[in-house]
């Protein structure tokens, strides 16, 4: 396959965040912005899951605690885009995506609604920190 017909890796916008829960609607405010100067005409999705990855950023890792930080990641991939969120990590707390949801339970759902929702998803432990991602189709 040619380098031609492999879409270039398009840094689309970064920001990073204090890791206290009025980050989650700045996070959610920024990928909005982002998309929308890209091109995007539906954000939603995007906004929905990178709300929830925050969430559990700033909840179950390093990042929530005093000086705490999150970034967030938009890339274009040619027909999709990638959303990261990079947290702090924690020695005690990894990511779990349960089979189905608690009905009764008021957390639990975040990684459950990214797995149904995004065309992929993935998280890894790298050089910055705990890396949770994501990916949409672009529309």
């Amino acid at each position: 396959m040619g380098a031609e017909t492999v879409p270039a890796l398009g840094l689309l916008g970064r920001v990073d965040l204090p890791g206290v829960a009025e980050s989650v609607s700045s996070a959610r405010r920024y990928v909005r912005g982002v998309l929308e100067n890209s091109g995007h005409r539906d954000t939603y999705d995007a906004e929905l899951l990178v709300s929830e990855l925050v969430s559990n950023a700033i909840r179950h890792s390093e990042s929530g605690r005093v000086g705490g930080r999150v970034t967030v990641v938009v890339a274009n991939l040619g027909d999709v885009t990638r959303i990261a969120v990079i947290d702090e990590g924690s020695s005690t707390c990894m990511p779990h995506l349960p089979a189905e949801p608690d009905e009764d339970a008021e957390g639990g759902r975040g990684l459950w609604l990214v797995r149904e929702v995004a065309l992929s998803w993935g998280w890894y432990e790298g050089t910055a920190g705990r890396v949770v991602w994501f990916q949409l189709a672009r529309r």
